[in-house]
């Protein structure tokens, strides 16, 4: 039996599936990344003080002009085929939670129905007054970064370096790993935490482990499976088996 008849049989007989994604879900769609060689990342030294509480409070204007530039940085790219395959999956059964800590909604693009968003979605901005919400597109405006019902300030719906994870959706996926009977990682370096504490959670749960993931991960050796291969080309691969 291969790595892929193994892995659709063990989706076909998991009682519940969690599917969770980093940033190599979304590099397939040649969205850069923050921590790769030569991603955006390291092309921005002040990354990590422009995405932050304290830009927002004190340095507005480059803060604004910063998520201009990432709200216009996802335009070129969309969901690719493996997006698109995790949301049939779900809407069959197949897959029953789906967590990401990526921000660029490539999941909701894609169709899935429910996605638990670790750090948020750049497609949405909301106010830090009142908390009213409009499409990001409204941003790049000349007078999209002030609210229109009360005047406060606009941002990003993101989780910004000086803020924890949205309470909800960390509660839902800490459920979801506790529940499964296979957790699957696709494309997240496990290096961020709290984040990569949910496979260690399922893990722990008794779940089977899977990871997909170009390079080697802190859980790889205790993970069920790993393969080192495109997410995208693997997907697609076992979706002629499920």
């Amino acid at each position: 039996m291969t790595d892929l008849e193994r892995l659709a049989s063990w989706i076909k007989n998991s009682r519940f599936t969690t599917v969770f994604t980093g940033a190599g879900m979304s590099t397939e769609s040649g969205l850069p990344d923050f921590r790769s060689q030569g991603g955006l990342w390291r092309q921005n030294r002040r990354f990590e003080e422009l995405a932050s509480t304290w830009a927002l409070e004190h340095a507005y204007d480059e803060f604004v002009d910063f998520y201009r530039w990432r709200i216009e940085g996802l335009k070129p790219y969309e969901p690719h085929e493996g997006h698109q395959l995790i949301a049939r999956w779900q809407q069959q059964g197949l897959v029953h939670a789906l967590i990401t800590q990526n921000v660029d909604g490539f999941h909701q693009l894609a169709g899935s129905p429910e996605v638990y968003q670790l750090h948020g979605n750049l497609r949405r901005i909301r106010c830090g007054t009142c908390r009213h919400e409009e499409d990001a597109e409204r941003f790049l405006e000349p007078d999209g970064p002030t609210c229109t019902r009360c005047g406060g300030k606009m941002r990003p719906t993101v989780v910004l370096f000086g803020e924890a994870l949205p309470t909800w959706d960390l509660d839902q996926a800490q459920d979801a790993a506790r529940r499964s009977t296979l957790f699957i990682v696709l494309g997240s370096s496990l290096l961020v935490s709290p984040a990569n504490i949910l496979p260690q959670i399922a893990k722990a749960s008794g779940s089977r482990l899977v990871i997909l993931n170009r390079e080697r991960t802190p859980l790889s050796d205790v993970a069920d499976l790993c393969l080192y291969t495109s997410i995208k080309e693997t997907l697609t691969a076992l979706s002629t088996s499920l």
